[in-house]
């Protein structure tokens, strides 16, 4: 019998991965209930299906000579940490290179799947300040396993997406959380994306009042973050210009 998934769908994306193009992989679920998440649908599996590992694999290898991972999202893909070492140990067996997205707050099945050997590449947000982002209280305890994941994947060289989502928040909330950031990668350098929180008209989050305050923040922010976090490494700013996304360095 062939394993399944709980799954949104799938589809070739050039967003997902800085500089690549990824086989994106929506998995359901999500032990966070971030009130800006624009995918809470399938986060909460409202939106969701099950899909055999096997059609997914069948996906990865039709797709392996354009592709440069195959990128596993959500929801939070380690929900079904299972699910995700089949998917990334089949796609390694066409030889296609193997990404996750995820908020590191699962640090057990994270680090299984670390132990494995299985993960290429790690896409995670710094959600900053975490007792205003995660949306759950007691966001302490979830804000260190995130560190420590951190720890884990600096110590093993994982290449690292660190992405900034920034609220519209006085410059001065991020730089405490982002030194305790660049203590936990030790050093490491990393790819960091600093971008706002988007808001309708563009999304439907899923506090759309929360969102009203919070989102959208000005550029002139988005550079005030940008220049906090240079010392964890190379810097893009992202933003949202009319129908597109746009990026630069900082």
């Amino acid at each position: 019998m062939h394993s399944r998934v709980l799954a949104a769908g799938w589809r070739l994306s050039t967003v997902d991965v800085h500089g690549s193009v990824t086989l994106t992989v929506w998995l359901c679920g999500c032990n966070l209930k971030c009130p800006f998440c624009h995918n809470w649908r399938i986060a909460e599996r409202l939106a969701c299906r099950e899909l055999h590992v096997s059609a997914i694999a069948e996906e990865v290898g039709a797709a392996r000579s354009l592709i440069d991972y195959v990128h596993l999202t959500g929801g939070e893909p380690l929900v079904q940490p299972d699910a995700v070492a089949e998917i990334f140990s089949r796609a390694r067996e066409t030889g296609v290179r193997t990404s996750l997205n995820t908020n590191a707050t699962l640090h057990g099945p994270l680090v299984s799947l670390l132990k494995r050997d299985l993960v290429d590449h790690v896409a995670t947000d710094a959600k900053i300040p975490p007792d205003l982002l995660y949306g759950i209280p007691g966001s302490e305890p979830l804000w260190r396993t995130f560190l420590a994941s951190l720890r884990e994947m600096a110590e093993r060289g994982i290449p690292l997406e660190l992405r900034i989502p920034v609220a519209n928040l006085p410059p001065e909330a991020y730089r405490g959380y982002l030194e305790e950031v660049r203590r936990a990668l030790e050093g490491s350098r990393v790819t960091v994306i600093v971008q706002p929180l988007v808001g309708q008209p563009l999304v439907e989050p899923r506090d759309a009042a929360w969102c009203g305050k919070y989102c959208n923040p000005p550029d002139e922010l988005l550079e005030a973050v940008a220049e906090i976090a240079k010392p964890l490494g190379r810097v893009i700013v992202k933003r949202w210009t009319p129908g597109a996304w746009s990026r630069r360095a900082a």
